[in-house]
């Protein structure tokens, strides 16, 4: 249980009654240059996963599955639009009506020069549809306002856990001599990351601190991943903090040493010698420290009420963040449809 920094939830309700009631859109972060080896496919997939869609591109295109590449992970109970590409040397494209069948549909297609890398996106387009909504009209458009004001924790998502949250055991077990698959290790690599993020956000959730400036903090610039300091508290560093073109950072564990100094550095040394098989297993495995903002304020968030118990969201993230962590302050483990 990760502490809420709104105070407890105002309201209940169904997601994901429908599909189209959790609809994500990538925002792309580049413009396809028109020729090369790489056709970028632009699909709208409905109740599938991305692995599975990337599958079907690589027997449309009758090569390997290593040809095919995305930029992200979209979940399967959605209506989701993303990016794919797939290498295709003679540049010669099969037939695209081909590509089409029940869940699967193409929106646009392009050469490239390059594949598509992990990550390449701008961020992500959300509009969800919460049903059968139960509590205070007043209690919950306040609680809007607040998330649309200061924002949210940054917690990673409970999709990045696995069913049940089963891939922080299974990165223990990982860490201790159990032989995995490639794909499923780098997995569990990042959730044993994101759970002692999790746990270094929750504690300053806690204190109040999580959207404030500490001794020894170190900085993310806003839009970025571009970080600095540590420096400390001043009056133009609060007010930068205010206008949030900086936010605050928490570890994301690996080899080296901590960024961060103080009061930050002590509290998050603190929460990994709670951790020592998940921080140990990281650093063996060659990740190095990083740093993850600790704030995260969805762009254009908007809301409004197509019936008196439906309420309709819409917002955008920064790539690696989730819409689930801007619900969970709003609605406590909201029910599926």
């Amino acid at each position: 249980m990760l502490p809420h920094a709104h105070g407890a939830p105002v309201m209940q309700a169904k997601i994901r009654s429908l599909p189209e009631d959790f609809f994500v859109e990538e925002i792309d972060a580049f413009a396809a240059s028109g020729s090369g080896e790489h056709l970028l496919l632009t699909i709208e997939k409905r109740e599938k996963n991305t692995t599975e869609v990337a599958q079907k591109i690589a027997q449309w295109a009758g090569v390997a599955l290593s040809a095919v590449s995305y930029a992200g992970l979209k979940d399967r109970n959605a209506l989701t639009c993303q990016r794919f590409s797939v290498w295709l040397p003679k540049k010669i494209a099969p037939d695209l009506a081909a590509l089409e069948q029940p869940g699967i549909r193409l929106l646009a297609s392009h050469w490239h020069s390059r594949k598509l890398p992990r990550g390449a996106l701008a961020g992500n387009r959300f509009v969800l549809r919460l049903r059968e909504v139960l509590g205070a009209r007043a209690a919950i458009e306040t609680r809007l306002a607040s998330i649309a004001a200061i924002g949210v924790p940054n917690y990673f998502g409970e999709q990045r856990f696995g069913r049940g949250g089963e891939n922080v055991e299974k990165a223990r077990a990982m860490f201790a001599g159990r032989r995995v698959k490639r794909e499923l290790r780098s997995i569990l690599l990042s959730a044993a990351r994101a759970e002692i993020f999790n746990q270094i956000l929750a504690a300053r959730v806690a204190a109040g601190s999580w959207n404030q400036a500490l001794p020894g903090d170190v900085f993310m610039l806003a839009g970025s991943q571009s970080i600095f300091g540590p420096e400390p508290p001043s009056p133009a560093l609060q007010a930068r903090l205010a206008d949030f073109d900086i936010h605050p950072t928490g570890a994301l564990w690996g080899r080296g040493q901590l960024r961060s100094e103080h009061a930050t550095a002590a509290l998050e040394l603190q929460i990994a010698a709670q951790h020592p098989v998940l921080c140990a297993g990281l650093e063996q495995a060659g990740l190095k420290q990083e740093r993850r903002s600790l704030r995260l304020l969805p762009e254009n968030f908007t809301w409004q009420w197509p019936a008196a118990d439906v309420l309709q969201l819409s917002f955008q993230l920064p790539p690696g963040c989730y819409a689930t962590t801007v619900l969970r302050e709003l609605l406590e483990a909201p029910a599926a449809g």
